[in-house]
């Protein structure tokens, strides 16, 4: 009896241990759960071995234990597997289908206002980082104890599209200088204008992931929510400026399948103080309950199942996933997640787009045929190679009733220095601006082109013979001076014919169009 207590005892005691250091959620459908109780049962077996047997006995007790002990763990990972195997898409399927509701029947232009340009995010999260951390250099007081974490949570802040993020403790040393009054401020990155601000608190955050001990933000969550699931957390403000932690708690079938959201914690990370709400009651002003990997997997098993199982994997009948990569846009004083649609045959083109609440999780499909979001990113960059500016990923606008990709281009600083206006049906039609004229002359500039392109009436048509030609780069664009053997001067976009102009010669004969005879004829067109 007293070997039993004692082996109790210690298998407690450093089961508690290990609980503080790993924190596993104590939850049946949680992994960490069973692996935690395999350690468990492991240490107990182990502990009461070495206090049962004598020196004789060790070598076949020890023997016959393990076999035991592995025997016992084998079976808990085979009712796992078993489990999972039955609940699995291929005898669910539809119900991994009708993990997320997609409404099919959306029309982009009514649905989708015109762009507003004063509120629509330019800067994406690097370009946010970079901002950030400059307007932190600038306070050394600060950069010496504290950095800046890169978590960097787009949201709607009074009617304002911003990034926020937290400082942090620079390390166990700048912990325990700094614990008293805690992590004094948070960054703003203003997703429009570019303004990064620091905004400092009267009273520190004490509860923060690089925090220790009873402060540590993943103890303080366990030790108050011990059976939670947690996922994965953001730093988000209230419409008063006030610092919170937004846990989104995560449900499953059997152990971490089919998961989705049940609840959130919001936590005061400077008290301490917690509470837990059901999805449908969370207050208005937080922006994000459920992860963007986990839209992107519910969206894909809709695409991937709602015919069921066997079609996901022989004939694909109208299969479709998401294409890699996703950006946010914010309407309604909501976050919403945007990637496009395509089949799982084709990855050049899209079939549509779906736009999700990312604190509702409603999406909506927008059946919206045209260019893949990368075709269009490489189609920006190719206007303005020679300068090696990378292309963001695209925000997708209504501009001028038509669905027009918008991109940032960006140098090695990750500092946006042009924009890139792509037609989504035709990704071949792309105008790019410097940024420093303003995104609002950018939008101009592109208007004009495309309505230039799309204006067919009183074009003259004519054929010449070239004499001479040469070439320029002006803002990205390619252009052709060309005479022609009646000393004629015209200029040419390579937009007038892509596929032709570059293999021009002397001598050739084109046929162009274009609108009036000026002193030198601006080419609409060539055959």
């Amino acid at each position: 009896m007293k070997k039993n207590i004692i082996t109790l005892i210690t298998t407690l005691i450093i089961g508690g241990i290990l609980y503080y250091f790993f924190l596993p959620a104590l939850n049946i459908h949680s992994m960490g759960f069973w692996i935690f109780l395999v350690i468990l049962i492991t240490i107990f077996i182990l502990t009461k071995l070495t206090l049962s047997m004598d020196i004789n006995g060790r070598i076949s007790r020890i023997a016959k234990s393990n076999a035991v002990l592995v025997s016992a763990i084998a079976l808990v990972f085979i009712m796992i597997m078993l489990i999972n195997f039955v609940l699995s898409p291929l005898f669910n399927s539809k119900s991994y289908s009708k993990r997320i509701i997609i409404n099919e029947d959306e029309d982009f232009i009514n649905d989708i206002a015109q762009v507003d340009f004063d509120a629509i995010p330019l800067l994406d999260k690097e370009s946010s980082q970079k901002l950030g951390d400059r307007v932190m250099g600038q306070m050394p007081e600060l950069v010496s104890q504290f950095y800046v974490s890169d978590l960097y949570t787009q949201i709607n802040y009074n009617n304002q599209i911003v990034r926020v993020t937290p400082l942090e403790y620079d390390g166990i040393i700048k912990y325990f200088t700094n614990k008293k009054d805690g992590v004094k401020g948070y960054i703003i990155v203003n997703s429009v204008t570019g303004v990064s601000t620091l905004t400092k608190l009267d009273k520190g955050m004490k509860y923060m992931d690089s925090a220790l001990f009873s402060e540590d933000l993943n103890r303080k969550l366990r030790f108050t929510y011990p059976t939670k699931i947690f996922g994965e957390y953001t730093f988000e403000i209230d419409n008063e400026s006030n610092p919170y932690w937004i846990v989104p708690c995560l449900k499953y079938s059997g152990v971490e399948l089919k998961r989705d959201v049940e609840g959130v914690i919001i936590l005061d990370p400077i008290t301490g103080k917690s509470d837990y709400y059901k999805v449908s009651d969370v207050p208005t002003w937080v922006d994000h309950v459920y992860s963007s990997d986990m839209i992107i997997e519910q969206v894909n098993d809709w695409g991937k199942y709602k015919n069921g199982f066997i079609n996901s994997i022989f004939g694909q009948k109208n299969v479709v996933k998401t294409t890699t990569g996703y950006n946010y846009t914010v309407m309604n004083d909501d976050v919403y997640l945007y990637t496009g649609i395509t089949s799982v045959a084709s990855d050049e083109s899209n079939i549509g787009f779906i736009l999700t609440n990312m604190r509702t999780k409603e999406t909506n499909y927008y059946p919206v045929s045209g260019a893949e979001e990368y075709s269009a990113m490489a189609s920006a960059e190719g206007q303005v190679q020679q300068m090696k500016y990378t292309a963001s990923f695209p925000l997708l606008i209504n501009l001028n009733n038509r669905p027009t990709y918008l991109i940032s281009l960006k140098d090695d600083a990750g500092l946006v220095k042009m924009y890139a206006f792509v037609d989504v049906v035709d990704y071949q039609k792309v105008v790019v601006t410097d940024a420093s004229k303003g995104i609002k002359k950018a939008s101009l500039n592109y208007l004009d082109e495309i309505t230039d392109e799309n204006d067919t009436s009183n074009l003259i048509e004519k054929d010449i013979t070239i004499a001479n030609f040469t070439t320029a780069i002006i803002d990205g664009n390619t252009y052709y001076y060309i005479t022609d053997t009646e000393n004629k001067l015209y200029i040419a976009s390579i937009k007038a014919n892509k596929n032709k102009l570059p293999f021009i010669k002397i001598n050739d004969v084109i046929s162009i169009s274009y609108k009036q005879n000026t002193e030198i004829i601006e080419i609409t067109s060539i055959k």
